[in-house]
C-alpha cells in the first residue's frame, strides 16, 4: 500500500523518482505526486490518478532538480483527490513529506497545531507531519532533531521521507512498522518502500528497523536510533534481477506470472531446507501439540490447504486463522504451539502483529514469504522462502502456488520426522516433483477458458463450489475473479448448497465446480446435478471421469494425489479470472481499491 521514492545526487531527480514510482505501481494506489528542490524552493506536482498522469501535468517538462521525493497513495484518510495526494507541505512551504502508514493520533496533533496557528488543506492524517516538523524546527533549528521530535509524538505506523530548501543537500527518512529501504550509489543516495523501486540504480541496500532515522547526502548515509545515537548498519547486496520486473513480451504482468508458475514451483521445491533451518527431531516435534497457520487473503487460502496436508500426514491439529482477527480474540498459544505465518510481501501489517503476539506467548514461529529482508523475516524464529521471484500484479498467482508447494514439502518433512520414510510419503514426494511438468501442460492449453470467459464476462454473480481442498481452491478462484473483474463471486462447500445457497440458483446462473478428490467426487457430481436441475450452467475443473455430454463445459487437468491437486486445479481459475477481466477491458495488474502490500491494519 502506497509507495515512497526519494533521491539525492547529481542526476535528474525527476527521472529517478518517476521510474521508481512506476516500479512501485504494483503496491496499489489511487493518486501520485512528486516534490523536487529547485532554486531554494520546493516544487510540487500531484494528481488523482496514475503515475503517467503526473507527466501530463502542466509544467512537468521544466520540473527537475537533483533532490526530491515522490509517492503513490492508497487512500485511508480522505478520498482520492489532488489535494489529498502526497507530498504534503508545511504551511510555510519549507518542509515536504511523503508518508506510508497511519497516524492514529493525528486529530490530537492537528488540534495542537491549529492552536499554534497552523492551517490544513487536506483531509489526510499525513499533513500534520510537515507542520509538526516545522514547529519543532522553529524551536531547535536542527533538521534531524525536528524530525526526531516529530516521530516521538506520532502514534501509529509510518515510513516518512522529508526534504527542505533550508537543507538542500539533505534528505531525512524515518520508519516505524512500515517498510523502508535505503540504497547507495556512486555519489547518490536513494530511498524506497521496496527494492524494485531502486533496482535500476543500485544493488546496495540498507534495511531500516523500527524507530530508526537516516540522514542521506549524495556521498554519505548516517543512521540513528530513536535518541539520535548514531548506529552502524551493514550494507547488503540484492540478488534480484531487474529483468524480473519486466513483462518479457506478455501483455500483462498477471499473465506472465501465471505462466511462470511451473518454474516458480520447481525452484521452490529445489530450495526447501527444512532440516537445515530447523534441526528438529521426532522428540522436538512431539512436543508440538497444535499448529496455527495465520495469514490474510490468498495466503490464508494456502493455509487451508496446508492444514489439510499437515493433519492428514502428521495427525497434529491445525487451526487456520485470519491474521486480522487473530490477536483480538485471545488465542490459546503456548510453548507447545507452532505458529506459521504466510505473507507474500513479508510486510502484511496484520500478519506481523499476529506474529509478535505469538512470540510474546512463547510459541515457536515460522515465516513463509517471497521477499528476502522483509519485515516478517526479521521477527520470526525461522524463515522459509518461496522462490516465485518478484510478483508485480496485485492479484497473487505464482506466489500462491509457490506457497502451496512449500507447504506440501513441509508437511511431508514433518510426517517423515514423526513416522520415518513410509511408502506413502515416498510416493507423495515423487508426485510432488512432477507437479511443475503438470502445471506446464495446463498452461499450454487455454483456448477453452478464453471462450468460456466470453460467455460469462457480463454476468453479475458467480458461484464456486467444491469439497475438502477443492472447496479451498474454490475460495481462491472466487477471490481472483472478484479482485480483477469486479464480479460478485461466492464460494461454498458443495455439501452446504442445500442448507441455503441453492436458493440463489436460477436459470443461466454460472457455477464453477472443482472436483479432484476421488473420495468425494461422487458427492460433488450430485451437487453439480442439483444446480443444473435448477437451470445453472456448470464449468467443472476436474481430473475425475465425467460425462462431458452431460457436463459440456469441462476442463480436464492431470491426475495427482488429492493433497497436491490444488496446485493444478487453481490455474484454470486464475486464467478464467484473467480472461474475464480482459473481456471487460479492465486493468488486470492494478485492480481498483487493492494493494499488493497491505502495510496498514
Amino acid at each position: 500500500m502506497c509507495g515512497i521514492v526519494g533521491y539525492i545526487g547529481n542526476h535528474s531527480a525527476k527521472n529517478v523518482l518517476m521510474n521508481g514510482l512506476t516500479n512501485l505501481e504494483y503496491r496499489g494506489y489511487d493518486s501520485s505526486g512528486i516534490s523536487i528542490l529547485k532554486e531554494n524552493a520546493i516544487q510540487t506536482l500531484k494528481t488523482k490518478g496514475r503515475v503517467n498522469d503526473l507527466a501530463k501535468l502542466e509544467g512537468f517538462p521544466e520540473f527537475d532538480g537533483t533532490c526530491g521525493i515522490a509517492h503513490t497513495r492508497w487512500a485511508t484518510h480522505g478520498e482520492p483527490s489532488d489535494c489529498n495526494a502526497h507530498p504534503h507541505l508545511s504551511n510555510n512551504q519549507l518542509f515536504a513529506v511523503v508518508h506510508n502508514g497511519i497516524i492514529e493520533n493525528y486529530q490530537t496533533l492537528k488540534a495542537f497545531l491549529l492552536d499554534k496557528g497552523y492551517h490544513f488543506l487536506s483531509e489526510t492524517d499525513t499533513e500534520v507531519i510537515p507542520n509538526l516538523i516545522d514547529y519543532h524546527y522553529q524551536q531547535t533549528h536542527e533538521f534531524l532533531t525536528a524530525v526526531q521530535k516529530t516521530c516521538h509524538e506520532l502514534v501509529g505506523s509510518y515510513a516518512i521521507c522529508v526534504i527542505s530548501p533550508l537543507h538542500p543537500d539533505t534528505l531525512i527518512v524515518a520508519k516505524r512498522n512500515s517498510p523502508l529501504v535505503v540504497g547507495k550509489g556512486n555519489h547518490e543516495s536513494f530511498v524506497g518502500s521496496d527494492i524494485p523501486a531502486l533496482l535500476a540504480y543500485t544493488k546496495t541496500f540498507y534495511f531500516m528497523e523500527n524507530n530508526e532515522l537516516a540522514e542521506l547526502h549524495k556521498d554519505s548515509i548516517k543512521f540513528y536510533d530513536a535518541n539520535l545515537k548514531e548506529i552502524q548498519k551493514k550494507a547488503q547486496t540484492s540478488e534480484m534481477d531487474a529483468t524480473a520486473i519486466s513483462k518479457n513480451g506478455y501483455e500483462d504482468f498477471m499473465l506472465k506470472e501465471i505462466h511462470e508458475q511451473d518454474s516458480a514451483i520447481r525452484k521452490t521445491l529445489q530450495s526447501c531446507d527444512f532440516a537445515q533451518k530447523l534441526g528438529w527431531d521426532a522428540k522436538k516435534l512431539e512436543k508440538i501439540h497444535q499448529i496455527y497457520l495465520i495469514a490474510c487473503g490468498t495466503a490464508m487460502h494456502a493455509g487451508f490447504i496446508g492444514k489439510t496436508q499437515i493433519e492428514s500426514l502428521c495427525r497434529i491439529p491445525v487451526t487456520v486463522d485470519m491474521a486480522s482477527e487473530f490477536r483480538y480474540r485471545n488465542p490459546i498459544i503456548d510453548e507447545h504451539t507452532l505458529s506459521i505465518f504466510i505473507s507474500q510481501s513479508g510486510e502484511t501489517a496484520d500478519t506481523l502483529a499476529a506474529l509478535e503476539l505469538a512470540k510474546a506467548k512463547k510459541s515457536y514461529t515460522i515465516a513463509i514469504t517471497n521477499v528476502p529482508e522483509s519485515s516478517i523475516t526479521r521477527v520470526a524464529d525461522t524463515v522459509f522462502y518461496t522462490q516465485a521471484g518478484p510478483e508485480i500484479a496485485v492479484a497473487s498467482t505464482k506466489a500462491y502456488t509457490s506457497q502451496l508447494a512449500l507447504l506440501s514439502a513441509f508437511s511431508i518433512y514433518l510426517a517423515e520426522l514423526l513416522h520415518g520414510s513410509t511408502t506413502e510419503l515416498s510416493n507423495l514426494k515423487q508426485e510432488l516433483k512432477q507437479i511443475p511438468e503438470k502445471v506446464e501442460s495446463i498452461l499450454s492449453n487455454t483456448a477453452f477458458l478464453k471462450e468460456f470467459a466470453q460467455k460469462i464476462y457480463h454476468e453479475k454473480d458467480l458461484y464456486y463450489i467444491g469439497r475438502g481442498t477443492d472447496y479451498y481452491v474454490a475460495l481462491e478462484g472466487a477471490l481472483k475473479i472478484k479482485e480483477i473483474s469486479y464480479i460478485h463471486a461466492e464460494a461454498y462447500a458443495a455439501g452446504e448448497l442445500k442448507h441455503g445457497p441453492i436458493a440463489l440458483i436460477e436459470k443461466d446462473t454460472t457455477v464453477v465446480s472443482v472436483v479432484t478428490d476421488p473420495n468425494t467426487a461422487g458427492k460433488s457430481i450430485s451437487n453439480m446435478e442439483e444446480v443444473m436441475a435448477r437451470g445453472a450452467k456448470i464449468l467443472c475443473i476436474t481430473n475425475q471421469p465425467l460425462d462431458t455430454a452431460f457436463f459440456p463445459y469441462t476442463i480436464s487437468i492431470p491426475h495427482t494425489n488429492p493433497l497436491l491437486a490444488p496446485m493444478l486445479s487453481v490455474i484454470p481459475l486464475q486464467l478464467l479470472a484473467y480472461y474475464v477481466a480482459k473481456e471487460k477491458h479492465l486493468d488486470v495488474d492494478k485492480p481498483r481499491n487493492l494493494a499488493k502490500s497491505v502495510t496498514v491494519e
